[in-house]
Parts: structure tokens; sequence; C-alpha cells
């Protein structure tokens, strides 16, 4: 595609996989006792060169008629007509401010790792930052039109600053600065550089040409970069759960949807990179890891020749795709079977997927492991298939329902969540009638739901007309809404005197006397912070901490959340024969049911 194709001319780059970058904290200029003056002679000179731009010499300076192997040259990520001390952060602070989706969180700790890699370090008080980036999303006007206004405020503070401070440069990273590069460098001269989310590794080079007083932007798309050789710095709370991003980009095209045209096409992170980060974060005892990708589930590891052989996709009965049916390659039930047993006491979780695949085997691994999450993430986006063919989503209505039987047979205890568009294009009262039995019918414990926003260059854009009025889509996004929580409240009562294994996170938001978790489910308790038995059935206690494992008796519940009391310490693996006694003689007593939460955006 158009928005796909790769640069005439690229600078000769050798990249050798680095397990982590070690920051360093100063240049060659700052080591050697440069003076401010010998500094600023060198920036004069530099806004001289950067001025006309790199010549045609510097593309091809060390290239010779005796070529080398490429494994035995010098590993080099420097731009020839940039000077090397010029690139470096030399301890200037940089400050992340991150919007939108987990796949955000994951971008920002491999902007960090780059920068970290340069020396700059970071801060999390904006009034001492030298460099502010901006971590955006573009799914919606909505989360665009807060990006526009925090730049007003950051660039009323970049002009407050006095003289005497380093200038500060502001960023825009991610999926806004692949949509909206040219507005972005032109109104009002709010930005100083912006990457797309392609282009992470190109940003010490982007600060130095806005350093030397020129806005620098680089928002190709690839079709290989997935950061694999790039670790990520994980900033999660308490450090007990992170993020691996395993795939970027998706295929899709639904009609609605931006993400191909600011992520670009689907290409997955070799298997061997994954699992190295998996096993750090478990020696680290990360207690929680989140598989990430835009279209998770059809992660496809083609990198090394034995994965690359003929078989098709398999796909969830009664779905298909907008493109041809891909062959070979490692599945995403290989790569979560493998990450799975590299900790027993981990637990796995994935997002964000999509229900066209989900073929038996992955339903069959998720319900054999222990340690993998019984939630599953079924996107349905609508309830009627008049609607769905217009999303351009690849079944109906019919298929989808059959999907979720399947789970359900699979997976019996499995809780399920999805994403719910109102007021998409030609959506009639009778298609929403539709959608709000479906959320009736099939009984989700989390649900996603927003008001259709039109975003430039989708298919809706082009082929469709954005027919129903926002008052319309607010009533029914409302309507939506309402049916959600009144199964929630519903299921959740189902889960009064259960017995559920947490994961324990922290202190309650609401009360420091209370601590907080999650079930397998995703669903959040909340209990009181007090000592329990080491196990079942002892008389030792031991305190509760984040990262822990806690059987909580359930004693009440509200349409978002759990309360309970805290029985013992246990763990996940093996699951403790006393927890799953208790959980037989409750079954019994009580439906079995998904636990329950709503997360809602209007």
């Amino acid at each position: 595609m158009e928005y796909l194709r790769r640069p005439l001319m690229t600078l000769p780059q050798h990249w050798k996989p680095l397990r982590c970058f070690q920051p360093r904290y100063c240049s060659k200029l700052a080591s050697t006792g440069a003076t401010s003056r010998e500094r600023r002679t060198t920036v004069d000179k530099f806004k001289t060169q950067i001025s006309s731009g790199p010549s045609f010499q510097d593309f091809i300076k060390g290239a010779s008629v005796n070529k080398t192997s490429a494994a035995v040259e010098e590993y080099s990520d420097k731009h020839c007509y940039l000077p090397e001390d010029l690139e470096m952060g030399n301890s200037r602070k940089v400050y992340f401010e991150t919007y939108g989706c987990q796949m955000n969180v994951n971008d920002t700790e491999i902007a960090w790792s780059i920068l970290q890699g340069k020396g700059y370090q970071r801060t999390v008080d904006l009034r001492e930052a030298d460099v502010v980036l901006l971590v955006t999303c573009s799914i919606r006007e909505k989360a665009e039109q807060t990006i526009w206004n925090r730049l007003q405020q950051l660039t009323a503070m970049k002009k407050k600053r006095q003289k005497t401070h380093t200038p500060m440069k502001i960023g825009i990273l991610g999926c806004m600065a692949e949509r909206l590069k040219t507005e972005l460098l032109e109104r009002e001269k709010l930005v100083d550089v912006i990457a797309g989310p392609d282009a992470y590794r190109d940003l010490p080079r982007l600060l130095t040409v806005a350093d030397g007083g020129h806005q620098a932007s680089n928002v190709l798309l690839s079709l290989e970069e997935t950061y694999a050789d790039i670790m990520p710095v994980h900033h999660a709370p308490q450090g007990n759960s992170a993020f691996v991003s395993i795939m970027r980009g998706c295929d899709n095209m639904c009609s609605y949807c931006i993400v191909p045209f600011t992520r670009g096409r689907e290409r997955s992170r070799p298997v061997s990179s994954i699992l190295e980060e998996v096993r750090m974060l478990s020696d680290q005892d990360v207690k929680e890891v989140t598989l990430l990708g835009q279209n998770v589930n059809s992660y496809r590891d083609t990198s090394e020749e034995q994965f690359c052989g003929s078989d098709p996709t398999k796909l969830s009965q009664g779905f298909k795709t907008v493109y041809r049916t891909k062959q070979g390659g490692l599945r995403f039930s290989d790569l979560l079977d493998r990450v799975s047993l590299i900790d027993p006491d981990m637990r796995i979780r994935f997002t964000s997927p999509h229900p066209k695949d989900f073929p038996d085997e992955v339903l069959h691994l998720i319900a054999e492991r222990g340690n993998i999450c019984k939630q599953i993430h079924l996107p349905a986006q609508s309830g009627s298939s008049e609607v769905l063919k217009a999303m351009r989503r690849g079944y109906t209505r019919e298929a989808y329902l059959d999907l979720v039987k399947n789970v359900k047979r699979i997976i019996p205890e499995a809780s399920l969540s999805s994403d719910f568009i109102s007021g998409f294009c030609g959506e009639t009262e009778d298609d929403h009638q539709q959608t709000l039995s479906l959320i009736r019918e099939v009984g989700y414990n989390v649900g996603f739901l927003f008001a259709y926003s039109m975003r430039k260059k989708t298919h809706a854009s082009h082929r469709l007309q954005d027919d129903v009025p926002a008052e319309v889509k607010r009533r029914r996004l409302e309507e939506c809404i309402s049916a959600f929580r009144e199964e929630a409240a519903r299921v959740n009562a189902a889960l009064i005197s259960s017995t559920q294994l947490v994961l324990v996170e922290g202190e309650s938001k609401r009360s420091a006397k209370d601590l907080c978790g999650r079930t397998d489910g995703n669903m959040k308790v909340i209990f009181p912070k007090e000592d329990v038995a080491v196990q079942p059935a002892e008389s030792n206690t031991a305190s509760v901490n984040a990262g822990d494992y806690v059987l909580v008796k359930i004693l009440s519940s509200s349409s978002q959340s759990l309360r309970g009391r805290a029985l013992s310490h246990s763990s996940l693996s093996g699951k403790v024969k006393h927890y799953e006694t208790l959980q037989r003689n409750q079954l019994h007593e009580h439906e079995p049911s998904n636990t329950a939460m709503i997360e809602t955006c209007r």
C-alpha cells in the first residue's frame, strides 16, 4: 500500500541485538572538560550543517568497493552527518505522558529504553523536564482533542521558563504523530519533534535536530519493525505486572478503524525474544504478564525457516477475513504454550484479540493451563449482522454467538469482556435493540463502550455516511452502559459467599485500611488489610503485600467490584487443595457465573 512505501534511501545501520541499554550520563564533550563556549561553537557549527541537510556523500560515506561481510561490520547507530556528542542526552531530563491503550504504555517503555541508552535521565516532575514526550492515541476525536489541549498548556509553560534554563522541547509520539504530522508541525508551532510508532529508534537524532533549532519528524511505517532487540524499561506499579509486546499493526481493515493507517501492517516479534523478556520478568518476580498486540491472537512468527510451513491459519468457525488466508509460521497457540511454561506461578493475560482468531486449539490450551487467565476478550462492536457487515468485521451475529457457546463449552469458568460502538453509520433503532439483546444474552464481565467517531482515511470515511445524530448516539450509548451494569450486578451477586484467588495489587485508592487485587477473571476485589494464615488451616499468620496470592471470601458486591475478607495466603501453581475443595463445595450452592466489572468511556 501507498502508506507503507519504504524510503528510497536509508542511512546504513547495522543493528545488533541488545539485551538492555546501560545509561550513560555524559558525553565525550562533557567528560573532556569542554567549556560552554566550546559547546556553543559545536552547536552553531551543527546548525549551519543541518540547515542544508546531509549531502549525498553522507549517505554513501564508508562504502567500499571491497565490502566486508555484514556479520563482521562494527555495530553503528550513528548518522554520519551528525556530531556524535550532539546525539547524546548529556543527562537531560525527559518526562513522559502516556495516553490510550496498553500498547502505548509499552511504547513508552521502549522509547525510554532507547533514550536511556543515549544518556538521558527520566523525571516524574514536569517542572524540571528538558524534554516532554506525549505518547498519543488517535482512535477517537476526543482522544486527539485531549492532546491538543495539553499541547497548549505545555507551550505556555515552555514560554514561561526562565532563559537560564535549557529550552524545553516538546515531542509527539505514537498514533497521532502518524495521522496528523503536517498539522502538528504547522499548527501554532506547538511541537518540536514527531515520531511515529515505528520511528522510536530515531528519537535521539530527532531531538538533536530539534536542539539545532529545527522541527524534526519521522513517521515512516515499517514492514519489519518490532523492536525485538530493545528490552523495555518496565515501570509497572509495585513491579508486579508487566506488558510484553508480541506483534504490531493490523491487517483486518475494519471500516471504522484507523489502526492499520497509524500502526501499519501486521508483523510478529520473534518468539525467542519474547521468551527472553518473559524469563527476565520472572527472574524479577513479576507475577502477571499481559501479551500485547493490535490483533494479539493473530500472532504468526516467520522469523525462522523451520516455522515456515504451508499450513493455513485456522479461524473461528463461521468467520472470514478481508485478506487471503496466511500460511505457515509459529502461531499464537504455540507462543502461549511456551510462555505459560516459563513460570507456573505467573499469570498470563493477552489483549487485544479479534474473535476470528480463536480456533479450538487456543481455547483448549487456555482451559488446560492454570496460569493462563480464563478472561476472554471478544470484541463484538455490534449485535446487528447488518451493522457488522458495514463494519467489515467478517462475521454475523449468529457466528459470534456460536463462538461464545464454544468458549463456554470448552472453558466453563470463562469470564467474557467486549467492545461496542454505538451509532455507527446507518445504525437503525432495530440494530441498536439487537446490540442490547446481545449484551444481555452473553453476560460479559467487562464492557468498553463508545459512541462512534469517524476517522479520516478509514473505509467508512470514504464510503459511508456518519448519519446518526450525536444526541441519538449518546442516548444509545447510555442504554448500552445501563444494560452492562444490570448484567454486572446480577453476575457479581452470584459470587457472594464464593472464595476467589486474588493477586494483590496494593492499597485501595479509597482507603489505606484496605487492599485491592484482581481475580483470574480480572474482577477487582477489595478486602481489609490484616494478617492472614500462611497456608489454609494453619495458625501461623503473615502480612499481605502487593504481589501475594491470597484466598478471599466474597461478602458483598456491586456492579464494578467485589468486597470480601482474606482467608489465607496461597499460590497459583497447584491452586492449593483446600481452595479446590472450597470451590467444589460452593459450586453446589451457587450457579457458576462470570465475574463482572464495567469500564466505560463516553
